[in-house]
């Protein structure tokens, strides 16, 4: 077989504080709307969705909230308001799936992390999660410190 060829995407923001709060279940990968400062401003990587989720309102729409996008430097009078909500565009069934996890199975969308594709699009990957107790996170820690000190042990003992 041939050696797959390593994905051709940019990172433009990361949310790696979401798979130590969350037990992450199924990840989706959705586009979304932005306007012309908001692909620049996301291309100098200066974007932050840590703080972000997602919600679906009634008409099925889906949105990013609270992320925030810093406004374009060079846009002057024709930039944009940094936290407001973007649009995120899913196929019908993957709305009524996300829909139905956050009623019916109490819990949450949160993005992992936005990027650019080969071709140069926007997408932004979507979880759905549930929030991990505090036991859990303290094991997650564990697990962790175990795996660091192991590989120094075995690297020391060569």
């Amino acid at each position: 077989m041939a050696a797959k060829e390593p994905a051709n995407f940019k990172i433009a923001a990361d949310n790696r504080r979401a798979r130590f709060n969350f037990e992450i279940g199924d990840t989706y990968e959705a586009g979304i709307m932005l306007t012309g400062t908001e692909v620049k401003s996301l291309r100098t990587g200066k974007a932050t969705i840590a703080e972000s989720y997602v919600s679906v309102d009634r008409q099925g729409e889906v949105y990013l909230v609270n992320a925030n996008v810093p406004e374009y430097l060079q846009a002057n009078r024709f930039n944009h308001e940094p936290r407001r909500p973007r649009k995120l565009l899913l196929k019908g069934k993957e709305i009524v799936r996300l829909a139905h996890a956050i009623e019916r199975e109490g819990m949450t969308i949160v993005p992992l992390k936005l990027y650019f594709n080969d071709k140069g699009r926007a997408k932004i990957e979507i979880a759905v999660a549930r929030g991990k107790k505090l036991h859990d996170k303290r094991e997650t820690e564990k697990q962790r410190d175990w795996s660091r000190e192991k590989g120094r042990l075995l690297r020391e003992k060569g």
